[in-house]
């Protein structure tokens, strides 16, 4: 049985299961730049990153990311998986914020369960490492910006994904990943 095979099974067999990570890299592997993924971003990858929330049915966080990126407000549901207990007062006016001190795949399990069966990841590479056993496809943007921080392996993170799409423009190529195994 494949891989992705599994994932479907161990979630009572929901049909079309996607839990998709969405992901901004620099040309060295960075995902942050002065602490924040926007520093990285183009105005197109910020407008295919809310385009596809749409798409889904929950985006799923981690707790660094929920208190050094904005999401005061998102258009479906948003879980933060952290240890610690404490919400930052820039989500406390959230109208969908769920805060949850369980594993990402335990998260990932429960959001599949509550919300329907897609689930967008939004986290940065330590969460998406944890929750990669659950992943069935990767949405990532790299761009040509160096010099930043939380820097990722993305030949290790994508070792059991295949490219599946690509857009390549000047300054950025977007590109869709789909678990092979």
């Amino acid at each position: 049985m494949k891989r992705y095979e599994e994932i479907f099974a161990r979630y009572g067999g929901l049909v079309n299961v996607r839990v998709r990570a969405n992901l901004v890299v620099g040309s060295d592997g960075a995902t942050t730049l002065n602490g924040r993924s926007a520093g990285l971003s183009s105005a197109n990858d910020r407008n295919r990153f809310h385009a596809m929330r749409a798409e889904f049915d929950v985006i799923v966080i981690g707790g660094k990311t929920a208190i050094t990126e904005p999401y005061r407000k998102t258009p479906i549901p948003l879980v933060v998986v952290s240890h610690n207990p404490l919400i930052p007062e820039s989500l406390t006016t959230h109208p969908a914020l769920y805060w949850w001190q369980i594993s990402p795949a335990a998260a990932i399990a429960k959001c599949l369960a509550e919300f329907g069966n897609r689930v967008l990841i939004e986290g940065g590479p330590n969460f998406l490492l944890a929750a990669l056993p659950e992943i069935t496809e990767f949405a990532i943007t790299r761009t040509k910006i160096s010099g930043g921080e939380n820097k990722i392996d993305l030949v290790k993170l994508l070792t059991e994904f295949a490219l599946v799409s690509e857009e390549v423009l000047t300054d950025e190529i977007f590109q869709i990943f789909k678990r092979v195994n």
